[in-house]
Formats: C-alpha cells, structure tokens, sequence
C-alpha cells in the first residue's frame, strides 16, 4: 500500500539514499533537514509515517517527536540515528515512537521497521472501523489476536475483552466484566499514577483523542518489562463514552535494541583496540624492562628502589589491559558442534570450584536430566560461563554460594543458564552499564570480562540479561538456541 512519508535527516546523502530506497517500495517521500522545516511539511501533508533523526540542527528528535504526537496522536514515527544508546530508545518508546533504529541499518532493520508501522496504521483503521460500529465490535476486538485488547468505559469498568488477553490473564470472561481495568491489569485499587504507571485512559478522555503511555513492571526475578499501552476514543454523539485499550509487550524490541547497540559498541571497539594495543605493548616492554635493570644495580635502601618498583607493578598492570585487549580484539567466530549442556556446565563447575574454596564460597550446579544438546563452541562458552562464575565467587563473601541452574526456556526452542550469587546485589544505576566495555567496579578489573562474555553469547544467537537486587544477590540468565539454524534466524 501507497503511504505519505517525512524523512527527516540532515545528512544529504543519506536522505537521499534512503529516500530512494522508500520511493522504490512505493511511497511518497517528502525531506526536510532540521526541525522546523519537518514541522512546516507535517502540518501540510498529515504524512501516515515519519522517519526522524534524532539529532538535527536546530532541535532534539525527541522533542519533535511529542510536538508532532501533540498534533497528530495517529502519525506512525520511526526514530533513526547514529548515536544510540539505551536510554534513548527507552525514551523514544516511551513517548510512542513506532521503532528505533540504528545507522547504518540493513534493509532488513528498515523492511521491519515499515512492517510494525503499517500493522499499526492497519489495527487503527479496524479500530476506527469498530467504534463507528458497534455490530462490528466482537469481530473486531478478536481479529487483534497479537494485542491484548480492552473496551474500557468512561467509569473505568471493562466492557469487553478478547480472547488472547483473556487467555494472557488465566480468567474467564465473566470473572472480567464489569470489574474496573486497573483491578485486572494491576492488581491495585485505584487508577494508574506515577512516571511509570500514567494512565494513558485519563489523558483519552480527557483530550478525547488516542494517547500513549509505556508501562514497566518487574517479573518474577525483578527484570524490567515494557509494555506498549495505546487508548482509542469511542464516541457516541460527539462524547467519548468509553475507549478501547490495546497492550502489546515489547521487552523483546527494547532487548532487541539493546543487543544491536551492544554489538555496534563492541565491533567499534574491538576494532580500535587491535591497533592500540599492539602499539603500546612495544613501549610497555622498554619501560618495564629499563626498570627492573635499575631496580638491580641500585640497593634495596636507595629511595629510587621503591618507586622502581611501583613503576614496574603498574606497566605490568598496564600490561595486563593491553592483553586483555588483544583478547577482546580477537575474538573469533564460534566453531560449533553439538555438545552436551548438562556435562559441560558440570565440567565448568568443577574447574571452579576449587577457586571458590580459598574464598569459602560454594559452587554448586541444578541442571535439567533431558538438556540434550546445544550446538555450540564449548572453548568459547566454556570461558563465558567460567567468566560469570568467577564474577560470583568474586563478589560474595564468605560463606555464600554460587549455583548454576540450566533448563529449556519458556520458549522450547531455547536453554537457559542461570548464573545465581549470593553477593551484595549491583545498584540499579550500574545494571545497563555492566556489559560495557571498559566498565568496571573493581581496582584491579579492565572493565572488558563481561563485553567478551556478552560477545561470545550474541555470536552463538543468543541473549544475556542480569537482575540485581541489593543485598540480595544478583542472576546472570543465558539464552541459547539448541539449533543453529534458530540462531541464524535471529
């Protein structure tokens, strides 16, 4: 189908080159360059899609992205950019942008991002369809079986629902009906408050036009969870009685997000540090070696003896980045073969454990009888779960443990390792920094254990998580695929 679109980016060749690429799908594409010129062109076409950069001469994306929400709640907005970062897509979904992407993105990245945007173009006209049509309403409301859906009165009382959500809830239908929605969807006795909670159905009624709002909340194991919550009017004679709710989860596109801009960060990276380190590793081994030599014609009591010695400790340490470095440049690509989880999660745990014993800290492994096997590079995963493990025994005091726990997932398809600490627990500020490179809490850490790690995971197709609560200890949580061809489609 044929959609006006706004193409929104300063970068002449890129817009250009992504203009093209639009109109070759069959869309209308208008540019603009900076944030005012956008606003002139929306206001005179009502484009159904817009694709914005987020930093633009005279403006931040972000804020051009609510300033045209305000206007027209139902625009489709797909933020791009070259600078990414977590809290920036967290942000751009927060105020409904329809996807994130980053530069430069596959046509893949871009085929995807139109597809959720025209789904939701799609779903809105069903919407529209049904709240001018009542009869319409049961057909409707169940043909939206990838959205949890409620039909919501202006007293806050559910009016309907589909099956999906119904199913979702483990409730029947009767059980729902008539109960007011923040009772069934929050378990809470009164209507949603707070920057994480805002009710987008007050803002409905009030504005009596579609808002937005995204929700978090916290499972089980205290992992954040994103839920996309859209409101839609239903008018009768020109008042909104009532609205319709769509929630959708979208954990895994933030996740999503958050791989690609790890793996962006790490290639960058790695990258760089193949250059640096062979080049400072030569100096290195000059100064280290001139100090030891004076260190040894001179006498223990001479003043310049000590600060020998620190210079030398400290290039060692030196030493000791750089070699981490290389290893962080060289990672290769994982060799796979089908390997039994259960017996190398048991052979990790004892190569472990005697490590763990000079700090008094068991280790202890909780692996499923029917794993079977996972095709993967054992070496290399072998060094991703070790890693983890030590970071444990590392981190907790003496007299506590450290277990590894290994299943099938939710999902059947995939394993998981958990990886489970009795340590004092990582603040919530330092979680989505953990697998950075170069972020480190410890004196003597390169900050670089846990980008590998989390390299290693992503090259087998698979996804890392932790969850922290202090004083509590933390859990590391391995997805794998068991085939190979599951991790190629990812």
């Amino acid at each position: 189908m044929e959609y006006s679109i706004l193409l929104v980016d300063d970068e002449k060749d890129f817009s250009q080159a992504l203009g093209n690429r639009l109109e070759g799908m069959g869309h209308i594409v208008y540019t603009a360059t900076c944030g005012r010129d956008a606003m002139t062109v929306f206001r005179d076409i009502n484009p159904m899609i817009v694709l914005m950069d987020v930093l633009l001469p005279d403006t931040n994306g972000l804020e051009l992205l609510k300033q045209m929400k305000d206007e027209i709640p139902d625009t489709e907005i797909i933020i791009i950019t070259g600078h990414g970062n977590m809290d920036l897509a967290i942000k751009s979904f927060q105020y409904d942008a329809t996807d994130f992407v980053t530069k430069p993105f596959s046509r893949d990245a871009l085929d995807q991002a139109m597809a959720r945007a025209t789904k939701k173009i799609f779903v809105r006209r069903r919407l529209q369809e049904y709240a001018e049509n009542k009869a319409m309403q049961e057909m409707v409301i169940n043909e939206l079986v990838n959205e949890d859906v409620l039909v919501i009165g202006a007293d806050y009382r559910i009016m309907d629902i589909n099956a999906p959500m119904l199913s979702k809830l483990g409730v029947t239908r009767e059980a729902v009906i008539g109960r007011f929605c923040y009772e069934i969807t929050h378990h809470q006795n009164s209507p949603c408050s707070g920057e994480d909670h805002h009710c987008p159905l007050i803002q409905c009624f009030n504005t009596q036009k579609p808002s937005q709002a995204t929700h978090v909340h916290l499972d089980n194991q205290n992992r954040e969870i994103y839920y996309s919550i859209s409101c839609y009017p239903i008018f009768e004679n020109g008042q909104a009685t009532g609205a319709i709710e769509l929630s959708r989860d979208i954990t895994h596109e933030i996740n999503d997000q958050k791989s690609l801009l790890q793996q962006s960060k790490l290639a960058s990276i790695g990258r760089l540090a193949a250059g640096v380190a062979h080049e400072i590793n030569n100096p290195l081994t000059t100064i280290l070696t001139t100090a030891l030599l004076i260190q040894e014609d001179i006498e223990p009591e001479n003043p310049m003896y000590k600060e020998l010695g620190v210079i030398a400790s400290e290039t060692l340490r030196c030493r000791k980045i750089v070699t981490a470095l290389l290893d962080f440049a060289r990672q290769s690509k994982p060799l796979k073969k089908e390997h039994n989880l259960k017996e190398m999660i048991e052979e990790v745990v004892l190569l472990t454990r005697k490590q763990a014993a000079f700090k008094d800290v068991s280790v202890e492994s909780d692996c499923a009888a029917d794993m079977g096997s996972v095709q993967m590079d054992k070496g290399q995963l072998q060094q991703a779960v070790i890693n983890l493990i030590l970071n444990g025994i590392e981190a907790s005091d003496s007299g506590g443990k450290v277990t590894v726990v290994t299943g099938i997932g939710l999902d059947p398809k995939y394993a998981e390792i958990e990886i489970r600490d009795t340590s004092k627990g990582i603040p919530k500020e330092e979680l989505d920094k953990i697998f950075d490179p170069f972020y480190t809490t410890k004196e003597s850490g390169t900050g670089l254990g846990l980008a590998i790690t989390s390299g290693i995971i992503a090259q087998h197709g698979g996804e890392i998580t932790v969850s922290s609560q202090l004083g509590q200890g933390s859990i590391f949580t391995i997805r794998l695929p068991f085939r190979q061809d599951i991790a190629n489609a990812i």
